[in-house]
């Protein structure tokens, strides 16, 4: 008898860390100078940030109302399979457990050891084999308890907040350049999308929490709660950041720097010291994104093989009897990342994973308004506020990343939809299998 019970160990405050810290990684330092070199001034490119935000918190708030009417361990397969079926539930899980998952652990993994070795002055060499421990480490701590996950994911917020706060606010006090109307540099085409869709990668990750509703105390209160907090949270500090870097650099100074450019206005703010401790803070903020997919992502296999949907569902099912968590479901999420690893290198892994999610999350969205006509209709303990304004608003969104994707990385999309159908003779497959 397999023993699919997890404990309810994940309050408010632990499953908006899971959002906050699965949001921040390397985005909020890594993208503004994309940002303000695709828009080509420091205005628009602040109101790209806005506009990110306002179609994150849109999602956020549609998703809520989702959470709160299936409050269930699985994220978005549960969503999907709840309202379309099995087939289309199957098929998300897939997408999920194969592709989107193992590829931004994998990533992450990969941003990581490039950035550890890049500040101890470690050979080039063993930045795969950082990333490598580092995902390993973590996975250990994860398997011991969603506890332990969970005060892990509170403690790296909170540390990763530390020098994202501090960039704000001895930005805005002590910086003394125009932060509107600056000129980037850039002479190439100007392209808004290009900008938006920047930061809503930057912004992607929210959604992770639903993964672990099954886990927590009150999961129906909880789940939106924490959505929404989680993203205002995340949303104000992309902006002040933003705004604090454009308060002490210039803008073509950051479109220069790149990825550079949060070390040396933490230079400039802070002395030679600065650039050293942003650079650790960016190695926080990484290590705890990291850990709060690894808490996660797992939940998905998991979730699948409790319904008898996954090759060797027996296995990926079982709850190990002490610790309380899914150890083979992590254990084949992290096989997987690691191969990618070995296989590809980071920008490569986000890109496929960011088109593939994005694929399912507009029929999320949608479900929204197909969820207040069905039997789930009773009085939900939260509705999405402006509706039906707000569920559109994530809707053309959301279709908007996809068409700009195609557009930009037809590769990468062909190789997301082939990987994701293959799961398809799977799925008939398995459903046979449970009927004999």
């Amino acid at each position: 008898m397999v023993n699919t019970k997890l404990k309810r160990s994940i309050g408010f405050i632990t499953a908006t860390a899971i959002v906050i810290g699965t949001v921040i990684g390397s985005g909020i330092f890594m993208k503004p100078a994309i940002v303000i070199d695709s828009t080509g001034n420091s205005t628009l490119a602040l109101l790209a940030w806005i506009i990110g935000g306002i179609i994150t918190l849109a999602s956020g708030l549609t998703i809520a109302e989702v959470s709160s009417k299936i409050p269930e361990t699985g994220g978005l397969y549960v969503y999907i399979e709840k309202v379309y079926g099995r087939f289309w539930g199957f098929l998300c899980g897939w997408m999920q457990t194969i592709i989107y998952g193992p590829a931004v652990i994998g990533a992450l993994g990969l941003y990581f050891g490039a950035l550890f070795a890049g500040v101890f002055a470690l050979p080039k060499e063993s930045e795969l084999w950082i990333g490598i421990i580092a995902v390993l480490f973590l996975s250990v701590v994860n398997m011991l308890g969603s506890q332990f996950g969970g005060i892990v994911q509170s403690v790296l917020t909170a540390a990763k907040l530390l020098p994202i706060f501090l960039i704000i606010i001895f930005g805005v006090v002590k910086g003394n350049v125009p932060i509107f109307d600056m000129d980037s540099g850039n002479s190439q085409t100007i392209s808004m999308g290009a900008a938006v869709l920047a930061t809503l990668w930057a912004y992607d990750g929210w959604m992770n929490v639903g993964f672990v509703a099954g886990e927590m105390k009150n999961p129906a209160k909880t789940l939106p709660k924490a959505i929404i907090t989680g993203i205002l949270i995340v949303m104000f500090a992309y902006v002040a950041v933003n705004i604090a870097l454009l308060h002490v650099l210039r803008a073509d100074e950051i479109v220069a720097l790149g990825p550079n450019a949060a070390s040396e206005a933490a230079t400039i703010l802070f002395g030679a010291f600065g650039g050293k401790f942003i650079a650790i803070g960016i190695l926080i903020s990484i290590f705890g994104c990291l850990n709060g997919k690894i808490l996660t992502f797992p939940r998905m296999p998991f979730a699948m093989a409790t319904d008898g949907l996954f090759p060797f569902s027996k296995y990926l099912a079982h709850i190990h009897p002490k610790w309380r968590t899914p150890v083979f479901a992590t254990m084949m999420q992290i096989a997987i990342a690691i191969v990618m690893m070995l296989l590809g290198n980071a920008d490569r892994l986000t890109d496929i994973a960011i088109f593939s999610v994005f694929l399912f999350y507009g029929f999320a969205f949608y479900a929204v308004f197909l969820l207040r006509k069905s039997s789930l209709s009773s009085e939900p303990l939260y509705r999405v506020p402006l509706y039906p304004f707000t569920p559109i608003v994530a809707i053309v969104g959301t279709a908007y990343i996809i068409m700009s994707t195609v557009l930009h990385a037809p590769l990468d999309t062909f190789l997301s939809i082939v990987v994701t159908l293959s799961g398809i003779p799977v799925y008939y497959v398995m459903t046979k299998k449970r009927q004999g």
